[in-house]
């Protein structure tokens, strides 16, 4: 029988696996959901299913860039726990993603999932298995590549716990690129939240602009003399969150990323921590007891 788009889809997001996977599972199957649901099982994929929903918020940042630094990526693969991160096949794994991702067009994780290895698999497929081998839940959760028409670089911090891709406009040279690498573990100490001033949302601005306001009414400062103050306080509120703003980390003058960065420029920066945004379970056991007791 044929197989209609609409069953894929359905098995699909009833067991995770991937397209491909659900549409062989259904063709074998002659298009019995239960029988497609028991092949992908037996074939290992409705184990790795059975974890997906399993909070990943563990595992590590890889990062590359090419020999001419004309292309850079980090990408953050994730893991249950630290321990699985810790494992030799989830590094490797994570290699070579970076290493697909240099040497392809792939620009978003959805795109580096479709490349296809050399054994003649795709990435989602060894991703799969994989998870089904080792026994917990993986995932490839984002990905940065950057392209440039200067150069860029990138640094790992804290042994995969935290990456950066610094992009600056100019032909690289040793000089530059080790500034580049300055500025690079700069970003990872400070976090700053943008590149520069005209990043800065309005709405940003002036919600910044209102907590300010209300401190300064509240210890009673004169109407007159607010705004005045705050025009010094919107210069601070630069200082600390933009990155050519701030003060350079290692400088002993107090010179700016900007000033430190000298005949270059930043044209962009990227930023990932572990985890970051992932909201963790924490499991309640007495409370899901007594609703099984409910139930």
């Amino acid at each position: 029988m044929a197989i209609t788009a609409q069953a894929v889809k359905e098995l699909r997001e009833m067991t995770g696996a991937g397209m491909m996977d659900c549409k062989k599972a259904l063709t074998e199957t002659n298009g019995d959901m239960d029988k497609a649901i028991d092949y992908l099982r037996e074939k290992g994929m409705a184990k790795a299913v059975k974890k997906a929903g399993r909070i990943a918020a563990e595992g590590l940042i890889f990062d590359g860039v090419t020999p001419d630094h004309k292309t850079a990526v980090v990408i953050e693969f994730n893991a249950e726990t630290d321990f699985v991160a810790k494992n030799d096949e989830f590094k490797n794994f994570g290699k070579t993603l970076v290493e697909i991702a240099l040497n392809t067009s792939a620009m978003t994780v959805e795109e580096l999932k479709a490349q296809t290895l050399v054994d003649g698999r795709t990435v989602e497929q060894a991703l799969v298995e994989l998870i089904a081998k080792i026994g917990e839940n993986m995932n490839i959760r984002r990905m940065e590549k950057v392209v440039a028409e200067g150069f860029v670089t990138t640094y790992n911090h804290l042994g995969g716990k935290l990456g950066v891709i610094v992009e600056l406009s100019a032909e690289m040279t040793p000089e530059r690129l080790e500034r580049a690498k300055g500025i690079a573990m700069h970003i990872a100490a400070m976090n700053p939240s943008f590149l520069n001033a005209s990043q800065v949302t309005t709405e940003t601005l002036e919600h910044e602009k209102e907590i300010a306001r209300k401190q300064l009414e509240a210890e009673g400062k004169p109407a007159k003399i607010i705004e005045n103050i705050l025009v010094g306080k919107m210069k601070k509120f630069y200082e600390e969150n933009c990155l050519v703003n701030q003060v350079y980390v290692r400088a002993e003058n107090k010179e700016t990323v900007e000033q430190f960065a000298g005949d270059m420029t930043v044209v962009s920066f990227t930023r990932y921590k572990v985890g970051e945004g992932i909201e963790k379970k924490v499991e309640d056991f007495a409370a899901e007891v007594a609703a099984q007791i409910k139930g």
